[in-house]
C-alpha cells in the first residue's frame, strides 16, 4: 500500500514538473502526451489500490468470520461433552 502511494505521489511530482518545464521553454515542446500518460498511469494505480484495498477488507471480514465461527463451533463441542473420537481436543 505505502508503494503505491509513494508511486502516486512520484507520478503527480512528474506530472507537475513536465508542466513547469513546458510553461519555462522559450521553444515550444509539447508535453501535453507525456503528462496525460503520467495522469492516466496514475489513474490506474488509485484504481488497482482501491481493488486491493477492498480485497484486503473482505479478506480481514472473512478471517473475523472464519475465527468466531471456529470459537463457536469449539464451544459447542464442549458444552457436547468434549470433542468426537478421531478429532484432537485445541
Amino acid at each position: 500500500r505505502e508503494s503505491q502511494v509513494e508511486l502516486r505521489e512520484h507520478i503527480d511530482s512528474l506530472a507537475t514538473e513536465l508542466c513547469r518545464i513546458n510553461e519555462d521553454q522559450k521553444v515550444a515542446l509539447d508535453l501535453d502526451p507525456y503528462v496525460k500518460k503520467l495522469l492516466n498511469a496514475r489513474r490506474r494505480v488509485v484504481l488497482v489500490n482501491n481493488i486491493l484495498q477492498n480485497a484486503q477488507e473482505r479478506l480481514r471480514r472473512l478471517n473475523h468470520s472464519v475465527a468466531k465461527e471456529t470459537v463457536r463451533r469449539k464451544v459447542m463441542l464442549e458444552a457436547a461433552g468434549g470433542y468426537p473420537q478421531g478429532l484432537p481436543g485445541k
